[in-house]
C-alpha cells in the first residue's frame, strides 16, 4: 500500500495502521512537517512505513516477491469425499420423488432434500436434470418450481 498524502485522522492512516498490523508493505511519501496535510504520511513513516522518494523504492523493496514466479500447488489444499456412485434404477426413484415433491409453486432445494430424505448428491443431480431438460426452473432464494 503506498500513501501519498494523508491527514491525521484519514481513512487511508486507518488502512494503512491495519495493513502495517498484518504484516503487510506499506510506503509513505514524505511531506513537509509544517503542511497538516502530510502529518499522518510523516507519522507512518516514524511508525515502520517505507519511506518512497520514487518507484525505484517500492521495486528495491519488492524485488525478492518479483523474483519468484507463481506456481501451480502440487497438491489440492483440501481433500473432497470421492462422488457417490448412482446406478440408474436409484436416479429414477428420486427423479419420482422430486417430481412429486415439485409443483408451480417454489419449493427451497434445501426443503426439497429435507422432505425426499435423499442425499444432497442425489438431489441436486437430479434438480440439474430436470432443470437442463426444461422441466424446471431455478428462482431467487434458491427455489425451484416445475414449468
Amino acid at each position: 500500500m503506498l500513501v501519498v498524502e494523508a491527514a491525521e485522522r484519514s481513512g487511508s492512516l486507518i488502512t494503512a495502521r491495519f495493513a502495517l498490523e498484518q504484516g503487510r508493505e506499506v510506503f509513505a511519501v514524505p511531506g513537509s512537517p509544517l503542511d497538516p496535510r502530510c502529518k499522518g504520511t510523516n507519522r507512518l513513516i516514524r511508525d515502520g512505513a517505507t519511506l518512497v522518494e520514487s518507484v525505484d523504492d517500492i521495486l528495491g523493496e519488492l524485488k525478492a516477491q518479483l523474483a519468484t514466479p507463481l506456481a501451480e500447488r502440487r497438491k489440492p489444499a483440501f481433500s473432497t469425499a470421492p462422488a457417490p456412485k448412482l446406478n440408474e434404477s436409484e436416479l429414477q426413484k428420486a427423479r419420482e420423488k422430486i417430481m412429486a415433491l415439485l409443483s408451480p409453486t417454489p419449493v427451497p432445494v434445501d426443503e426439497l432434500i429435507r422432505q425426499c430424505q435423499l442425499s444432497p448428491a442425489i438431489v441436486l443431480t437430479v434438480v440439474l436434470e430436470l432443470e437442463l431438460a426444461g422441466r424446471i426452473e431455478r428462482q431467487p432464494g434458491n427455489t425451484l418450481n416445475l414449468l
